[in-house]
């Protein structure tokens, strides 16, 4: 990470329209998150909350509105970005020297997820839920100030999800923010949750 002074933590979208393959996934949108915010996505299959997460994370242009996003960010989603080929601690590593993180740090993070005892296992032979756990791990480990996480509950028994539970808090009471896209409702408190099967609009290209 760069030095210097630290920058607070903030998401602003005001009024927003995405559209994706000819079609009006979201409009009309506004989401304001401050350092400390958990807010929380929910909605049917659809519904826009991936595409939400991609726009703040800057991969998708909006069509009409405004986005400001301060602070680095972080996101787990249906893609894994670790490599198959490689042991779990070896592809976390690489990104753990990507982002500046200790060797102890990634141990704590792998920890954080009942990772540990399958560190010397490739990724390709990890189940989904034990992948979907990494790529916890690996935004844990990321140092970074806003975590977008896609259905990270998928896959997760009660202990892992309790887990996620724990580090969302902790990563919240440090001064960071987390989107979190889910159908389950949340089991901890958050700043808003956000309907979007009430307010996304989809119309035919």
């Amino acid at each position: 990470m760069a030095t210097g002074q630290a920058i607070d933590a903030a998401v602003q979208l005001d009024n927003i329209a995405v559209i994706r393959g000819g079609r009006l996934v979201l409009q009309q949108l506004s989401c304001h998150a401050l350092a400390g915010d958990i807010i929380w996505l929910r909605g049917a299959n659809g519904s826009g909350k991936s595409t939400l997460l991609r726009l703040i994370a800057g991969l998708l242009p909006l069509a009409s509105g405004k986005r400001e996003v301060a602070g680095s960010l972080a996101m787990a989603d249906e893609n894994l970005a670790l490599d198959y080929t490689n042991t779990l601690e070896k592809s976390l590593a690489l990104w753990a020297g990507m982002d500046g993180a200790s060797a102890s740090a990634q141990a704590d993070a792998m920890a954080a997820f009942d990772l540990s005892a399958l560190a010397e296992v490739p990724v390709a032979y990890l189940s989904a839920g034990q992948r979907k756990r990494a790529a916890l791990a690996r935004v844990l480990n990321s140092n970074a100030q806003i975590w977008l996480l896609d259905e990270p509950y998928n896959g997760l028994d009660n202990a892992n999800s309790s887990a996620l539970d724990d580090q969302l808090i902790r990563h919240a009471r440090s001064g960071g923010i987390a989107v979190v896209a889910a159908h389950r409702p949340p089991t901890i408190n958050v700043a808003d949750t956000i309907s979007l099967s009430a307010q996304t609009k989809i119309r035919a290209a």
